[in-house]
């Protein structure tokens, strides 16, 4: 056995390893998007077009820069799944009122209904996990996911998704 090999054994025994909480968050995020896979099947569609409906519906007139940001991808990893959102009918394209270059992006009725129904049987899931929590369960469970994202990057997703004390852009 190397020397760094065992260095690393001793201080796994010694440093306290969250391993329950690391893998309740694998099997919840497991379950989580489960029935979120399931309907995007019936579309040839995967998880990246889940998170770009999702946060385009959420955010009427994001532009491409702005999704590129918020899901910390490749603008090579999104023209696929875009051009696939567009081509379906679920996304739409438009030129910036100011700026012609810039793209905004907008779903469908068609992109809203398949976004919603996603988003209603997440929350569903969510809400029955809440209620199970106890009367302070949503503010904890806030806090605690607040604390798992980068400290740099809390703000911007504080303020995207509106938490309390931040506005939506």
């Amino acid at each position: 056995m190397t020397q760094a090999l065992a260095e690393a054994e001793t201080r796994l025994e010694d440093d306290r390893v969250e391993y329950e909480l690391i893998e309740l968050l694998f099997f919840a995020y497991r379950d989580f998007v489960a029935e979120p896979d399931r309907i995007l099947t019936r579309y040839g569609f995967g998880r990246a077009h889940h998170r770009v409906l999702h946060f385009v519906n959420r955010n009427p007139g994001l532009t491409i820069a702005a999704l590129l940001e918020i899901l910390q991808i490749t603008k090579q990893s999104l023209s696929r799944v875009l051009k696939d959102l567009i081509e379906g009918g679920f996304i739409e394209q438009r030129a910036g009122s100011e700026d012609r270059r810039q793209r905004l992006l907008f779903v469908t009725r068609l992109g809203a209904a398949l976004a919603g129904e996603m988003a209603q049987r997440q929350s569903d899931r969510i809400g029955r996990a809440l209620e199970s929590a106890g009367p302070r369960g949503r503010e904890v469970a806030e806090r605690f996911l607040a604390a798992l994202i980068d400290a740099q990057q809390r703000g911007k997703v504080a303020s995207l998704i509106g938490l309390p004390g931040k506005t939506r852009p």
